[in-house]
């Protein structure tokens, strides 16, 4: 039986990641350069962990609510999952985040927009908070923080004491933000990366190591535009 999937090719991805949407349609997101025989070859090895993905009732069966439409099976990361992405034609104004991205259907032609500045905004309501936790926790203080556009850094600590967050960190899982947050304000105690700089994030990260290789496994996913 022949697997069907749509491929997404990016030139900022270095590996190549399979995912099973909600409506059990199967994605390959893949290095711009893969060649079409590599990526068939990888999906024919992991047909048995697709079609237990497919078959997954209870996970992919989600019943689509009158008035509803997907969005070519969109979905967009936050904290760590996909969720699915859907134009709602209710009379509503704004996004709207109920277990999956409802987006008023006049704002389609805008979706990346409209997600991009929601994530913005999730991003100053969750990191920013829980930077004044872990300051308070590791006892410094910052001048300022805030939440950046910065694609190539997920944190940064200035010569002024300023910490600034990419907000694309609000698509990984709460771990990896904590760790993140935790690194800047540990270069408040110690600038450089010495022995003495991990073991303060160590003391309050015990998941240190995990989330430095989800990002390196997953940084750039959260680049992608959704």
């Amino acid at each position: 039986m022949e697997l069907t999937y749509t491929i997404k090719r990016s030139s900022r991805r270095r590996k190549l990641t399979i995912t099973v949407e909600r409506d059990r349609s199967v994605v390959v997101h893949a290095p711009a350069s893969t060649s079409e025989e590599k990526i068939r070859a990888v999906v024919e090895s992991k047909r048995q962990w697709i079609h237990e993905k497919t078959g997954h009732v209870q996970k992919y069966a989600l019943p689509h609510p009158p008035g509803k439409e997907m969005v070519n099976g969109e979905s967009a990361l936050y904290l760590g999952r996909q969720y699915q992405i859907e134009m709602v034609r209710d009379g509503s104004e704004k996004i709207r985040f109920e277990q999956r991205f409802l987006i008023p259907a006049h704002l389609s032609d805008e979706r990346r927009q409209v997600l991009r500045t929601w994530y913005m905004n999730r991003a100053k309501e969750k990191i920013l908070p829980r930077a004044r936790k872990f300051a308070a926790d590791l006892g410094v203080t910052f001048a300022n923080a805030r939440i950046v556009d910065n694609r190539y850094r997920w944190g940064s600590c200035t010569t002024r004491d300023n910490i600034h967050f990419n907000w694309r960190l609000i698509k990984a899982p709460m771990y990896v933000v904590d760790y993140v947050i935790i690194h800047e304000l540990a270069h408040l105690l110690e600038a450089n990366h010495t022995p003495r700089f991990w073991n303060i994030i160590r003391a309050q990260s015990s998941r240190m190591d995990k989330a430095r290789q989800w990002l390196l496994e997953n940084g750039q996913v959260l680049e992608e535009e959704i």
